[in-house]
């Protein structure tokens, strides 16, 4: 296949660094400084692959990606663009780019993708496939610029294409569940239900009870009959988090309904049929459970269409200013005090830190910072990370919220008035909070 590359970027002189490394590399390179100049010499040019800018004046680069697609097949087209974040990349990957690629791109690294392309282009596969490709939780979105984040933007966005059964990897509070909600919200089926179910808070039979429904008299307290998640999310998305916790029979149930999409009622005679799709996370270490006896290889495989593994964020600090400063908008509304900075001696204590409960406890950080600290900005001397004689108590928001108030009180000397006043509050809410 001949190698024909067209990049399209309103910067002309990144357009010239582009086309001098791809054309010592062997391509044949043209350029076009807009989307409609691309457009117009897209056809007569024939490339095998587009690179494109997303933001610029005129048409997109997202919407000339869908016009090419449109119009021609065989042509893969890469997105790059400088706003690194979540929708961009689930966007284009949705759309049919081969890959996203964030400003600035080094050349190099294009001419490793280009290569890429044109051996998959000359094996003749017309498609992306997740486990092939080389290729956060802020108030219940994903942020970051890390290379690993935007691998899993890119991935959701393949995956938002398909129904293929996932298996989400990670720490405890990296955000599990916002990539599974991601998935199903950029899917065709979003307008279905989400449905989230914690395979740990629940038995054996009420894990079941949940998931398949259950006839009339089937167990002690059941006085009716009930329907189960699984035919109540008809072609929607469950979430069952912490798989790893589930025991060898409940796993036997699950492996047939991923592998029959039917599944039989407790204390039914006759099976129902599913077409939900199954996302599933856990914490634990699968392969070592496998190799104790205490979950189902063929499960996991079953599982394992496509597998994504969250970092912890000790491992993407570069993301944790991003992070925070998004949360900041959460932590405002839940603890009602006007912060909206943070120190830089605060930050170098996040970044010191290793955060072994990942982004929840950065925001658990946060909202203790924000009740404390006397102005707007959260300080230093604000926070409490790792076990500086903290108890679990001293990591739920509403113990750190009660405490607060209780000492408030004390130095007023238990004039409601003046507490409230001191707190920012009304009396009303300060009577709420007691």
């Amino acid at each position: 296949m001949s190698r024909r590359i067209m990049i399209v970027d309103d910067d002309t002189d990144a357009l010239e660094v582009y086309k001098t490394r791809l054309s010592h590399c062997g391509f044949d390179v043209a350029t076009a400084e807009s989307a409609e100049q691309a457009l117009s010499r897209v056809k007569k040019f024939n490339p095998g692959l587009i690179v494109t800018d997303v933001r610029m004046s005129g048409m997109t680069g997202l919407e000339l990606l869908t016009k090419i697609r449109e119009a021609m097949q065989g042509v893969y087209v890469v997105v790059m663009t400088g706003h690194d974040d979540m929708e961009t990349a689930v966007t284009a990957m949705k759309s049919g780019a081969f890959d996203f690629l964030v400003k600035p791109v080094d050349p190099k690294a294009l001419e490793v993708l280009a290569e890429r392309c044109f051996r998959e282009l000359n094996e003749d596969q017309k498609g992306l496939d997740p486990e092939d490709d080389e290729a956060s939780l802020a108030g219940g979105q994903l942020i970051g610029r890390d290379p690993k984040m935007v691998e899993i933007y890119k991935t959701i966005g393949v995956l938002a294409r398909n129904r293929a059964t996932v298996i989400v990897r990670g720490e405890t509070g990296t955000g599990k569940e916002v990539i599974a909600r991601a998935i199903h919200q950029h899917s065709a089926f979003s307008g279905e239900p989400f449905i989230a179910v914690n395979c740990t808070a629940l038995t054996d039979t009420l894990l079941e009870s949940e998931l398949f429904g259950h006839t009339k008299g089937s167990f002690t307290g059941a006085v009716s009959a009930r329907k189960g998640y699984f035919e109540l999310a008809g072609e929607g998305t469950i979430f069952l988090d912490e798989i790893g916790d589930t025991s060898p029979d409940f796993q036997t149930k699950l492996l047939r309904v991923l592998q029959e999409k039917s599944f039989y009622p407790v204390g039914g005679e006759e099976p129902k049929t599913t077409h939900a799709r199954v996302i599933a996370a856990t914490h634990q270490p699968i392969e070592r459970l496998i190799k104790e006896g205490r979950f189902r290889e063929d499960l996991y495989f079953r599982l394992k269409v496509v597998e994504i593994v969250v970092p912890p964020l000790r491992d993407r600090l570069g993301d944790i200013l991003l992070i925070a400063n998004a949360l900041l908008g959460r932590v405002r509304e839940e603890t009602h005090r006007e912060v909206y900075r943070i120190s830089d001696a605060a930050l170098e204590s996040f970044l010191s830190y290793d955060w072994p409960g990942n982004i929840r406890e950065l925001e658990n950080a946060l909202m203790r910072a924000a009740i404390v600290a006397r102005g707007s900005v959260i300080g230093e001397d604000h926070l409490v990370l790792g076990d500086q004689n903290v108890t679990s108590d001293d990591l739920n928001l509403d113990h750190a919220i009660t405490r607060h108030v209780q000492r408030v009180i004390i130095k007023c000397k238990g004039d409601e008035v003046a507490a409230a006043e001191l707190l920012g509050i009304t009396r009303k809410k300060l009577k709420d909070l007691l």
